[in-house]
């Protein structure tokens, strides 16, 4: 057994190297300058340690503000998602209505349409509705949940015994006020796997604010970090700088929400 416990965590102490190593180059190229990084052989470590790169970062694209709409579409999106997802998930999981399964069932299957189908439909859309370069186009095609989110929170919901639906409505409590005070308290596992998944889905979305967005006061994070990349030359000391500033906020929602996130993902689908 000491045999096989040694193994298994040599083996996860490799991938966890094996993964954060990537970061580690990213962290440590944003501090090189740019003769450095194209040096070979390569340096793990820069010669000199400098803050240059993050200066001229900020100055080479308004980045701060790009952070604060990148924050604030993300945000929008992911409080959206949780309240409207969350509403679905009860519905399918705790009412009764004819069609229920088979309306469930063609929910799901949206999960299978790429995003490629539905990008020109949506685009022409936001168009009409004269959304087009705004925070609206970015913020409402996500805004009112998905079917991955339903999914993830309705398997949820079935762990959840019925009798404390029951109970409830024998102190006189309807149905909103059990999805209020009995289930969503009990929900934070679960909404706190959404709120990372959506978030970082948000944060990292790169095609729709391409499509949608010309005004530079209304561009994203990730359309700025595109910025660095030219046609025949990359700003690698600027995009890893960048890189690391982007990274940042999802960092900090995800351990914010480290202990419920696993939890979530550790209970979630247990029945039904």
């Amino acid at each position: 057994m000491k045999t096989k416990s040694f193994l298994i965590h040599a083996v996860m102490i490799v991938c966890c190297i094996l993964f954060i190593f990537p970061f580690l180059w990213m962290a440590l190229t944003s501090f090189k300058s740019p003769q450095e990084i194209f040096q070979w052989p390569p340096r793990m470590f820069p010669e000199e340690w400098s803050w240059r790169n993050y200066q001229e970062v900020l100055t080479a694209v308004p980045l701060l503000r790009m952070l604060l709409n990148s924050l604030f579409v993300a945000v929008a999106v992911t409080a959206g998602t949780l309240l409207f997802s969350s509403l679905a998930a009860y519905s399918f999981a705790r009412l009764r209505f004819k069609g229920k399964d088979l309306l469930f069932s063609m929910y799901l299957g949206t999960m299978m349409v790429p995003l490629m189908v539905t990008l020109i439909p949506t685009f022409v859309i936001m168009r009409k509705l004269g959304m087009v370069d705004t925070y609206y186009a970015l913020i409402i095609p996500g805004f009112f949940g998905n079917a991955f989110g339903t999914f993830l929170l309705r398997q949820f919901f079935m762990t959840i015994p019925n009798q404390l639906d029951e109970a409830a409505r024998i102190d006189g409590c309807g149905y909103f006020g059990i999805y209020m005070r009995i289930l969503m308290p009990l929900m934070k596992p679960a909404l706190a796997s959404l709120f990372i998944f959506t978030f970082m889905g948000v944060w990292n979305d790169f095609l729709w604010p391409l499509v949608v967005i010309q005004t530079e006061s209304v561009k994203t994070i990730t359309l700025g970090l595109a910025s660095f990349q030219g046609l025949y030359t990359t700003k690698y000391h600027l995009l890893m700088a960048a890189a690391m500033i982007s990274v940042l906020p999802v960092m900090v929602a995800y351990i914010s929400s480290q202990r419920y996130f696993i939890e979530g993902i550790t209970l979630t689908g247990l029945k039904g």
